[in-house]
């Protein structure tokens, strides 16, 4: 199997930028999350994204705090999490990645957490609060069984450390847009331009953009910036508000901007 950031930089040959979408796994239930990623598969996504839940998800907005608290109520299991993602693997032709947090692997155990996740078919892990230096066990076990471990950026971050991150990430590079938590809208502007030009020069792998992402004309702007558009939050709202065919809609309208029609 190829490496993921070689098919990242296959994909983007395609298309003007790639699309990755994000489900918190468990909310509302797990036959929504089912009927979400097929229609990601039906309107062009490339990479999906899949929240184990987690009680204090410490970069999460509003809107993920509430669905994570939600699907923990509910029920909802790590094993349980494992179980649908393997169910997805087989059925889906994406690259699927997991996101958490790292008490879920403390918990699980490090090593078999990452095992299990590569046995499953996920080809790459984001843990917000694994910083690379102090998750030594993490990032070995990353590269003993071929996950990649996708590490996280800001604005704020220097010179000297986004060189640390962009030699140590695997698959793609996150550029976090902004300050803060998911959900809220991010301006995008010539900071923001200047921040990705700065990821660029440092990153051996495609970067991607997240958080604040809420309007085709977002993707619109990104392009040419950036290999992967990231979005979540304003997938989960049209949900809420709108049903499957607002998320429809709205993932047609970005399709059609990554494929320049």
């Amino acid at each position: 199997m190829s490496s993921l950031a070689d098919e990242i930089a296959a994909k983007r040959g395609q298309k003007r930028i790639l699309l990755m979408t994000h489900q918190i796994l468990g909310y509302p239930d797990f036959e929504t999350n089912y009927e979400m990623i097929r229609l990601f598969a039906e309107c062009g996504v490339d990479l999906v994204e899949l929240q184990l839940p987690f009680s204090e998800p410490i970069a999460d907005g509003p809107v993920f705090l509430k669905a994570n608290q939600e699907a923990l109520n509910r029920g909802t299991t790590v094993e349980k999490c494992l179980d649908f993602a393997r169910r997805v693997t087989e059925e889906f032709q994406l690259p699927f990645i997991f996101m958490t947090y790292y008490n879920i692997l403390v918990q699980y155990g490090v090593e078999r957490f990452v095992e299990t996740a590569q046995s499953i078919g996920i080809r790459g892990l984001i843990v917000p609060d694994a910083y690379p230096e102090e998750s030594p066990e993490y990032l070995a076990a990353c590269k003993k069984f071929g996950v990649d471990p996708i590490l996280l950026a800001t604005p704020y971050t220097p010179e000297e450390r986004l060189q640390y991150l962009s030699n140590e990430t695997g698959g793609l590079l996150y550029c976090v847009a902004r300050k803060g938590v998911t959900g809220a809208k991010t301006e995008f502007d010539q900071a923001t331009t200047d921040f990705l030009s700065r990821c660029r020069r440092r990153a051996a792998t495609p970067i991607g953009v997240g958080f604040g992402i809420q309007r085709s004309e977002d993707v619109e702007y990104l392009v040419g910036k950036s290999d992967v558009a990231i979005i979540g939050s304003q997938l989960l709202k049209l949900l809420e508000a709108e049903g499957l065919a607002g998320v429809r809609k709205f993932l047609l309208e970005v399709k059609a901007v990554t494929e320049g029609r």
